[in-house]
């Protein structure tokens, strides 16, 4: 829903004075000025005051404000719940029991004058697809509307957003280009990167060279465009009937099962050693696991033991060990909170081998096997991909390779109407890579094995 003229509800606390505007000058007092009792637009305070208004209005009607994102408003009757979440004027809210946002919406409509949107499918360039077996979200008409601003619509595809082995440097003899254009790329992209975790490494590693960009660091930027050109459907799939755990992994930085927070970003301390960038990393990892947990905490949810996934055994070990090394006293002081957590169980390290480090699509260019393996595996998926419910096949199947297999072919194949399915052995632990066969749409819900 949409709060028509939101500012103009804000009431002010302080005294503020505006001047006559044109055309309503008063003739007897033209030297006078208006005191505000009420925000207008364009005033400083009046998306604080808003804010206070909305804030005071859902406390009286019986919600909680939220302990770590103070947007976000919840209530609880019995074992249903209704959650608001405030950007500004506009609001999103849903509930475990239809009944109760028909309640909110009459009494919102009581207070404020309301626009009903209807069932939430976009929101601040964001396209939500609802479905009876989850939710799906990406950003493909805003790539479409990046690709033609920066005049990229009728440009090759590439299958990868950075070419495995690129080395970036400031490249201090090589030729400038337009700063303007070159930040506006970036910043089009960071905001790319809230449905597409897969272009956040290539971007972030661009972004780091917008005070001085020259002509390398815009063709490595011009390839990411050309990837998304390729690739404009993909979006993050949260099916409905998965399991609600939480799991981290760090490599350089943070990435989980289902996708819910992401990062890639260069450390601001220099290491002297793989273990201890790892461990600098870790503990980044652990600060934001806390507060997703602290925010689950309002939806009834309570984390204990959460695993985080390391695939360095010298990083896990400083972490295990409570004594201080000689090797590890210069790290610094406030990177070894991690420790306390691990002794009092908020969280667990775990070791795991790089093959299966989904972080390392936020670390470092990847060849297309490995890229795509890691996309499939955080359930980034097209939206064609999704619509066909070939996602839940690949739920079913044990085997990660085959698994992987059917969402990459069948992801390349689906366009033209068919689907490349590798058929495996019931008694046999892996797949069998040379009996494909290809079905046509049709006939894949013929086949009783499939």
């Amino acid at each position: 829903m949409d709060v028509k003229s939101a500012f103009l509800n804000g009431v002010l606390h302080e005294e503020v004075y505006v001047a006559q505007p044109e055309g309503f000058v008063d003739p007897h007092h033209p030297n006078h000025v208006y005191v505000l009792d009420k925000a207008l637009y364009g005033l400083k305070q009046a998306p604080r005051a808003w804010y206070e208004t909305l804030t005071k209005f859902l406390l009286a009607s019986g919600f909680k404000k939220g302990t770590v994102d103070t947007t976000l408003f919840l209530k609880r009757q019995g074992e249903d719940l209704i959650l608001i979440q405030i950007y500004v004027d506009d609001i999103i809210f849903g509930s475990t029991n239809p009944k109760f946002c028909k309640n909110f919406s009459k009494i919102m409509e009581t207070k404020f004058e309301m626009s009903m949107m209807g069932e939430l499918n976009f929101f601040l360039g964001l396209q939500v697809k609802q479905l009876p077996k989850g939710i799906f979200i990406n950003q493909a008409k805003y790539i479409n509307d990046i690709l033609k601003k920066f005049n990229m619509s009728d440009s090759s595809v590439m299958k990868t957003p950075m070419a495995t082995g690129t080395l970036l440097d400031a490249d201090p003899f090589g030729k400038p280009v337009d700063q303007k254009v070159y930040r506006s790329m970036i910043g089009s992209l960071l905001y790319l990167t809230a449905s597409r975790p897969d272009i956040m490494f290539a971007t972030c590693f661009c972004a780091r060279y917008q005070s001085n960009p020259k002509e390398s660091h815009l063709s490595a930027v011009k390839r990411i465009l050309r990837y998304l050109k390729g690739s404009p459907n993909l979006g993050l799939w949260y099916p409905k009937d998965s399991r609600f755990e939480l799991t981290a992994f760090t490599d350089a930085d943070h990435a989980g099962d289902k996708l819910v927070s992401w990062t890639s970003k260069k450390q601001n301390c220099v290491s002297t050693s793989t273990a201890e960038a790892e461990y600098v990393a870790a503990a980044r990892c652990c600060s934001q696991v806390l507060w997703m947990t602290t925010q689950l905490r309002d939806f009834g949810y309570n984390y204990k033991h959460v695993p985080i996934y390391c695939d360095s055994k010298s990083a896990i070990s400083i972490i295990a060990n409570p004594v201080q090394h000689s090797k590890t006293k210069h790290i610094d002081v406030r990177y070894h909170f991690i420790k306390d957590h691990v002794e009092k169980g908020d969280i667990e390290m775990h070791f795991v081998q790089t093959d299966f480090q989904l972080a390392d699509l936020f670390t470092k260019p990847l060849d297309e096997k490995r890229f795509q393996f890691l996309i499939s595996k955080l359930g980034i998926l097209t939206e064609s991909f999704v619509d066909s419910g070939l996602h839940l096949l690949t739920g079913s199947l044990q085997d990660e390779d085959c698994a992987y297999m059917i969402i990459h072919n069948g992801g390349d194949c689906l366009e033209k109407g068919e689907i490349v399915l590798q058929s495996f052995d019931d008694d046999a632990s892996h797949h069998s890579s040379k009996r494909g066969r290809r079905y046509k749409k049709g006939e894949l819900s013929k086949k009783k094995n499939c």
